[in-house]
């Protein structure tokens, strides 16, 4: 008998920026396993669920747990923020369910940090674009900063995630002095607070002026290509229509 897992992108976080297939397998499913953070965004509507979690850095036993309770004969979901394959918990899952054969994994797409982000600040993924984090917790630093040169020449947009912690004060400051390396003081870009969430905050800027901004661990950065433009105050990647 195979047991089915639903490995859940929740989007934000506010049940309105979910997908409606997102809901449907949070609703069909007995259990929610994830990061406590993400369960307590989770509404009334699934109150009445199993709730199971594990803290920071207990992703590995976070899965385990999710093929431990669909063996049991329970409908299991693993809530992933934004997009589950996304810095989510999708490839993980694959990787620790070779070792559960009886276990499928059905993947729901949920609108990542990359997306509800460039919403706020108008449309500046609108051309080629690259995602890149600035966590080192599971990636070597040298390998970031080649990828942020990387990206830089190749003149993409570009959104990164977890560019600062308590570790990790000055990462976005480092960040931007690399990418200070081929891209002029002025190049146009924004960062968002807490998006879709309660006290979402939205700020537009050089990246001179990038590389002295203190930002959270909630905060998703945004720099613009060389055709990038503040319009009315959003940040626009231009596609190159002739107008």
């Amino acid at each position: 008998m195979k047991h089915n897992i639903y490995v859940v992108g929740m989007g934000p976080g506010t049940e309105d920026m979910m997908t409606f297939q997102a809901v449907r397998a949070l609703e069909d499913s007995d259990v929610i396993i994830g990061y406590p953070v993400y369960l307590n965004l989770l509404g009334e509507r699934f109150s009445g669920k199993e709730f199971l979690s594990t803290p920071m850095r207990k992703e590995v036993e976070r899965c385990q747990m999710c093929f431990e309770e669909a063996e049991k004969g329970k409908k299991v979901a693993m809530l992933c923020s934004g997009d589950a394959g996304v810095y989510g918990m999708a490839s993980l899952l694959y990787e620790i369910g070779k070792e559960y054969p009886d276990c499928e994994l059905t993947v729901i797409p949920g609108i990542t940090a990359a997306n509800s982000g460039a919403a706020c600040l108008g449309a500046p993924l609108n051309h080629d674009y690259c995602v890149i984090s600035l966590s080192d917790l599971l990636t070597p630093w040298e390998q970031i900063e080649k990828r942020l040169r990387a990206a830089a020449i190749g003149d993409f947009s570009i959104a990164l995630y977890n560019p600062s912690s308590h570790k990790r004060g000055d990462y976005l400051k480092k960040a931007c002095e690399i990418l200070l390396e081929q891209i002029e003081e002025e190049r146009a870009c924004g960062y968002v607070e807490n998006i879709g969430r309660e006290g979402t905050k939205t700020v537009t800027c050089t990246l001179k002026e990038l590389k002295e901004k203190q930002v959270n661990m909630f905060t998703t950065v945004f720099i613009g290509n060389s055709r990038t433009e503040l319009i009315k105050e959003k940040l626009v990647a231009k596609r190159g229509y002739h107008l």
